[in-house]
């Protein structure tokens, strides 16, 4: 019995920090903030050109999203490893929720028919979204409409929403993120 090929991972830097980007065959598996240099390879000896293919593709994306261009993704996102839920949840938010909006981790638990403690449910598949940014869980926000956590942190998730909303430049978007420390 064979082993899988190893995910391939990349670092790579953006106005809001360094993002470790890593892909299988059929698309990206994972988006990390405050990447080290030691979180990639250094050359192309790791996985499948299918997998290099797909972090090339984000890479362009996410430099165009931070310009101000891009406000789709359209790189292929690997979910499969999720369980259903966890995997039904990221999938409404991608596809339910435009760039430059934001939706409530109650509504969206109405959207895939979560009820009872379904708002606590979305945010445990919000903290654990494996592909943050390019599934956009910094536009769930709370029923009063304040910033609750991120994986990047709140001061992250609030240039992001500021960049969605304001068409912000890249210069822009940093020097608002550092003042926030």
């Amino acid at each position: 019995m064979s082993t899988p090929a190893a995910h391939p991972t990349v670092v790579h830097d953006t106005p809001i920090g360094r993002l470790s980007l890593s892909a299988s065959d059929a698309g990206i598996t994972r988006v990390r903030f405050r990447a080290t240099a030691t979180d990639a390879p250094s050359v192309r000896e790791a996985g499948s050109g299918r997998a290099w293919q797909w972090l090339d593709q984000a890479r362009r994306q996410l430099d165009e999203y931070f310009a101000g261009t891009r406000t789709r993704f359209t790189v292929p996102i690997d979910l499969n490893r999720l369980d259903p839920e966890r995997r039904a949840v990221l999938e409404a938010l991608a596809h339910g929720v435009e760039h430059g909006e934001t939706t409530t981790y109650g509504a969206l638990a109405a959207a895939v028919g979560l009820t009872g403690d379904g708002p606590r449910r979305v945010g445990v598949a919000m903290a654990r979204n494996p592909v943050p940014i390019l599934v956009a869980c910094h536009r769930v926000v709370g029923a009063d409409g304040n910033l609750t956590g991120y994986a990047g942190g709140v001061g992250v998730k609030r240039a992001l929403l500021d960049l969605e909303s304001r068409g912000r430049r890249p210069a822009q978007l940093a020097l608002s993120f550092a003042d926030r420390g």
